[in-house]
């Protein structure tokens, strides 16, 4: 398959996951209440792994090796890390997950603003996976499964979102799905833009590093740190899931080679 193949059904599948909404309608409180908890942080060590493990080793790889590209690539990391931060700060990007029978959201309840902010959330998406594709095939295969990882527990609370700010489930369910597709948009337009500036994709790689980065350690872990308050057992059990999201990114190098 080609490229732009490759990236058309990576994309449609991360856009896949916002269906996962029906499970709320079957699922019991306390379990989904459980279950996101474990996907958050599996969904931590998931980004993180993807950043150290594959989008910064292949940015490096594909710079060279000088003292100055290496410097550029991790000051491309950092920016990615503060746009997403300003983003998030300044201009209502939120992430939503419901935890301990709160649903806590940045920023505003009101569906209108999560559709809005969830299509540029996914169309960065679509952005990050075209690029990585474009570097290699196992990088893509990686950057898929790390927003994979992400979007099962962010798409679950957008759609307790919807529904909390007045639509029915199953337009909930449309709506968020319609807002997930602009993954694809950015996948299509991340490979016509990418494909001709081959030698900006380490940059890119880089910056998006420094967007799961910041996700991972802004938005999951300190969701993850509540648990700590209920004894050392729920601290090492969740630390443990962290930790299989980190190893499930480093063993996808040797399951690729």
């Amino acid at each position: 398959m080609s490229n732009i193949q490759y990236i058309i059904y990576a994309t449609l599948i991360v856009s896949m996951v916002s269906l996962v909404g029906v499970f709320i309608l079957a699922a019991k409180e306390k379990f989904l209440e459980k279950l996101l908890l474990f996907l958050v942080t599996l969904s931590a060590g998931g980004l993180l792994g993807g950043a150290i493990f594959h989008l910064l080793p292949e940015s490096i790889l594909n710079i060279g090796a000088s003292e100055e590209n290496i410097l550029n690539i991790f000051v491309f990391l950092a920016a990615g890390f503060c746009i997403f931060f300003i983003f998030e700060q300044f201009l209502g990007w939120h992430h939503c997950h419901k935890h301990n029978g709160e649903e806590k959201c940045e920023k505003s309840h009101l569906p209108k603003l999560v559709l809005v902010s969830d299509s540029i959330h996914n169309f960065i998406d679509g952005i990050i996976l075209a690029a990585s594709f474009l570097v290699s095939l196992p990088t893509g295969i990686a950057a898929t499964i790390a927003v994979i990882l992400h979007e099962i527990p962010q798409e679950l609370g957008d759609f307790g979102v919807l529904v909390y700010g007045g639509m029915t489930k199953k337009k909930a369910l449309s709506f968020n799905f319609l807002s997930a597709l602009t993954a694809v948009l950015g996948g299509i337009v991340g490979y016509f833009v990418f494909s001709s500036l081959e030698r900006f994709l380490p940059y890119v790689l880089a910056f998006m590093a420094g967007h799961f980065i910041y996700i991972a350690s802004s938005d999951l872990i300190p969701e993850i740190k509540e648990e700590y308050k209920k004894g050392l057992h729920h601290s090492l059990l969740h630390f443990l899931i962290f930790l299989l999201g980190l190893a499930l990114m480093f063993a996808m190098h040797f399951i690729h080679e």
